[in-house]
């Protein structure tokens, strides 16, 4: 059942050798998950989005199981968490 609360859209690329600007690639994510994980798209409130290359050393802090599959295909993929929308009184 979709959710009908305002989210929170993370979504990190990684990729491999070429990278699409990172703005680009949150419209279709929006549009895709509309009906299947929130009613609308206007229900997303706020995004964080980011692109890592995945030849770049950086260090993965509390790796969920999902995103460690991502890094063991070794080929780019999306991750894509969905949260609480932080409180829409507060900016910070």
């Amino acid at each position: 059942m979709p959710i009908t609360e305002p989210v929170m859209l993370k979504v990190t690329y990684f990729y491999d050798r070429v990278s699409i600007d990172v703005d680009n690639i949150i419209k279709p994510i929006q549009d895709a998950l509309k009906g299947l994980v929130y009613v609308d798209d206007d229900q997303v409130t706020d995004i964080l989005s980011r692109k890592r290359n995945l030849n770049s050393n950086f260090r993965a802090e509390n790796l969920s199981r999902v995103l460690a599959e991502g890094f063991i295909r070794g080929n780019e993929f999306l991750h894509i968490v969905i949260e609480e929308a932080p409180d829409q009184e507060v900016l910070d």
